[in-house]
């Protein structure tokens, strides 16, 4: 029903256009009628009204005044007609300037008023198919520029585009909601039928969460019927709930909403959007890992469909770093999986069983190791690579590198790693090294290593890298001719006094009192 507003300084009007016709029956309900123009500008700031029906000469504000001041102020979109006892020409004209859609002298009739409303009617559902297709292309066109950014092939015209639509502030995850094909309600069913819940999901989350948040079938793959979304971690903030009180709220109140059983996946957090195809990887290898374990806890067809005894060969010769026996591997899972005609979906539960094989494989070397920092590091290049794919020129690259890192796990050990990394501050020493930088370098935990680093040299890793700074300063003080500030700055100082005052700190005096004193102690003795 279309929103009628009507508005005219004499009551009987009113009341005689409320009873000409039966406006239901032409899709109109009469929701307001005021008695100037004030009243009906006042009634339009706070609700929405589809035509606007209104004298010319009324008290306070005119008819003419009203729809001027609607049309400047954009307060509404409504179509205006106007209904008058003046057939003077200025106002018909100062109607035409200010787009309204009629001007009908009174008396109205019944056929002139049934006129104008089959007129609205038509303009309205014009109006309505081509904001539809504006929005629907408008959406197309987010979709691919969010998609490149994804995929890691943007550049900065995407994420601008992107930006402005999001409006995104604070750390960001990609969420991947899926209708779960692997249920027992929905294996059975016709294609049509999947993407038609598909589509219902797909409304479902833009409803729940926005418009841009979301967007349809991200992979385009035969037998997923996934809706993707951007989350923002000031989302559940400004709900006043945390990030898993706020996700698992969402996907049960998605649940409430849809007949056919749904999954969400989670990506890694990352800082901005320029790193949100990070968080859609790590969501791929999340999905690949949770095939592999639902086969593994069931699957009676686990053992037709799993290369088991190939990609366990695999891991044996990534293990003992044999690089001809990988490639021998390689090959063969290559022809099992790809020369065998397997489809997609199947290739998927190989390559996660492989992926999440070579997971554990770097927590058997150490215990120490970060295991979400590896499944970050696998997810990356197992994507980039073509390797959830089954690529195999990527996957014996990406084995044989893993290989040489298991190796210099077993070898070194975590305090191995500690020389590695005195050796990457003595090279870097200038530049923002940070512990969490190098903790995922290295595949350490953080927190772990900031505390070997302690219990290893007697300080923090932050004391330790200054005290480091401060040798390299004394030495170009001692021995060259740059001036304090330029010494600051090379040895990685942008703020002057906090340089001064960590020096002093560690030598006892200024960066300039130290210069005079050693020249000074280097001068001969007069005889």
């Amino acid at each position: 029903m279309l929103k009628v507003l009507l508005v005219d300084d004499e009551p009987f009007i009113l009341q005689g256009l409320s009873v000409l016709i039966d406006w239901e029956s032409y899709g109109y309900e009469i929701v307001k009628t005021a008695s100037n123009g004030l009243e009906a500008l006042e009634y339009l700031y706070e609700n929405p009204v589809d035509l606007i029906l209104a004298d010319i000469k009324m008290p306070g504000m005119t008819g003419i005044e009203l729809l001027e001041t609607v049309r400047k102020g954009k307060v509404t979109n409504a179509y205006f007609a106007f209904l008058s006892g003046y057939q003077d020409f200025s106002y018909a004209r100062a109607a035409l300037c200010n787009d309204c859609v009629d001007y009908i002298l009174k008396p109205v009739n019944k056929e002139e008023l049934t006129g104008l409303l089959q007129r609205v009617h038509n303009l309205h559902t014009a109006d309505e198919m081509h904001r539809m297709e504006a929005r629907l292309q408008e959406k197309a066109l987010f979709a691919r520029n969010l998609i490149a950014i994804l995929r890691g092939k943007y550049d900065a015209l995407n994420l601008q585009y992107v930006e402005e639509r999001l409006r995104t502030a604070g750390k960001l995850r990609y969420i991947g909601i899926e209708i779960d094909v692997r249920s027992p309600m929905v294996g059975d069913m016709a294609e049509e039928k999947k993407r038609y819940w598909q589509r219902q999901l797909y409304e479902i989350c833009q409803e729940l969460v926005g418009f841009y948040q979301c967007i349809f079938d991200v992979y385009g793959r035969e037998n997923r019927y996934d809706v993707g979304m951007v989350y923002c971690e000031a989302t559940a903030r400004r709900a006043g709930q945390s990030e898993q009180e706020y996700l698992s709220g969402l996907l049960g109140r998605i649940r409430q909403k849809i007949a056919v059983p749904v999954i969400m996946l989670v990506g890694n957090q990352v800082e901005s959007l320029s790193g949100l195809g990070e968080s859609f990887r790590s969501v791929a290898v999340a999905r690949s890992f949770r095939d592999i374990r639902l086969n593994a806890e069931g699957s009676a067809a686990a053992g037709s469909t799993l290369c088991k005894q190939t990609i366990d060969g695999l891991l044996a010769a990534v293990e003992q770093n044999e690089k001809k026996k990988i490639g021998e591997w390689v090959e063969r899972l290559d022809r099992e999986m790809n020369g065998s005609g397997m489809d997609l979906e199947l290739i998927d539960i190989n390559i996660g069983y492989l992926l999440f094989g070579l997971a554990h494989l770097a927590a058997v070397q150490n215990e120490n190791v970060d295991q979400e920092e590896i499944l970050r590091f696998i997810g990356h290049n197992a994507f980039e690579g073509g390797i959830i794919r089954g690529n195999r020129c990527h996957l014996y690259k990406f084995a044989c590198e893993y290989a040489d890192y298991l190796t210099q796990l077993r070898s070194k050990g975590t305090y191995g790693v500690l020389a590695e990394i005195e050796k990457e501050i003595r090279k870097r020493y200038a530049e923002n090294l940070t512990l969490k930088e190098l903790g995922k370098k290295y595949f350490v935990n953080t927190a772990y290593l900031g505390q070997l680093f302690r219990k290893n040299y007697g300080v923090t890793f932050k004391d330790y890298l200054n005290n480091y700074r401060m040798e390299r300063a004394a030495e170009l003080l001692m021995h060259s001719g740059m001036k304090v500030a330029e010494v600051a700055e090379r040895v990685g100082y942008r703020d002057m006094d906090y340089f001064i005052d960590r020096f002093v700190v560690a030598k006892g005096c200024t960066p300039a009192r130290f210069r005079k004193r050693i020249r000074e102690e280097a001068q001969p003795e007069e005889l």
